[in-house]
């Protein structure tokens, strides 16, 4: 019986394949990892599952095996034509050859659910790593009709991704994932899982899409343009990376409006909660609509 990476390195020899690095291909060749990541995606039959940047097609062989349907989304012609050539033969598998960022996610996943009477639709990937957080904002930020998203990351990527606002890893794309999911570790994996080997270590996450927002905010759109501001001048006070970036319009201003949200002045904003910010948000909007008036 074969495994994972005489199959990888047969099919590279074949089709003359490379890793392209400037496509951030790196070919997983570790077969407990592709297990853990199909186990946590929870797949059925009646799942439809969107594959981001498939590769050669080593977790698509499993997706395949346990979902309804797999539309992969590849950016490289090379893989295009591999995929083509393993998996033609299965009346569940699709491919899309095309940057993800500009595939227009939601039209298909309600036309496959239609179509086809799919009840759950999510995303199982792993994720070219030089583009990680513009994929998972996009996924987010779009309100798809997912179920959840189970991606293979970079861990330091990862562990901010996952954090709890509040916490040490906590970055600008913290907020936003918690705001849009709830977010859990799978599992770590080691640079020598992958041909060639990446200078970093692996680590799968899931996230699943939340029902409802955590926080009840006036305007998601001004809150996370605070957070950016926030996060921009991380190493200063939240009043100072506020008060420069023109979020409040004075220093006299941004401390009035910390008293009365209880906030201390010389809070960071990797020390606010979602909450404190939607609270900022609101405090700052209501008192703009007050000067209207």
């Amino acid at each position: 019986m074969s495994n994972i990476l005489e199959d990888t390195q047969f099919i590279m020899k074949k089709y003359k394949i490379r890793a392209n690095k400037s496509l951030g291909q790196n070919f997983l060749i570790n077969q407990n990892v592709v297990d853990k990541i199909v186990e946590s995606s929870n797949i059925s039959k009646e799942d439809l599952v969107i594959e981001i940047g498939p590769g050669l097609g080593t977790l698509t062989k499993e997706l395949l095996e346990k979902a309804g349907k797999v539309i992969c989304i590849e950016l490289d012609k090379k893989m295009v034509k591999i995929l083509l050539d393993r998996f033609s033969l299965y009346d569940n598998f699709e491919i899309i050859h095309e940057d993800v960022l500009k595939v227009r996610l939601n039209k298909i996943i309600k036309e496959e659910k239609e179509k086809n009477g799919f009840k759950i639709a999510k995303i199982v990937a792993n994720l070219p790593y030089y583009i990680t957080t513009p994929i998972i904002m996009k996924l987010l930020e779009d309100r798809l009709d997912l179920e959840s998203i189970t991606v293979m990351v970079q861990k330091e990527v990862a562990d901010r991704l996952i954090a709890i606002p509040g916490e040490k890893e906590t970055g600008a794309i913290t907020y936003s994932v918690y705001y849009y999911a709830t977010s859990e570790g799978i599992l770590e994996v080691p640079n020598d899982s992958f041909i060639p080997e990446p200078e970093v270590n692996s680590k799968v996450i899931k996230l699943t899409i939340r029902k409802e927002p955590p926080v009840e905010v006036k305007s998601r759109g001004v809150m996370f343009k605070i957070i950016k501001s926030a996060f921009m001048q991380r190493r200063k006070t939240l009043l100072n990376a506020l008060t420069n970036t023109k979020v409040f319009m004075s220093k006299e201003e941004g401390l009035s409006i910390l008293k009365d949200l209880n906030l201390d002045e010389n809070v960071r904003a990797e020390n606010l909660s979602l909450d404190d910010f939607a609270e900022i948000t609101n405090k700052i909007l209501v008192d703009e609509e007050k000067k209207d008036v």
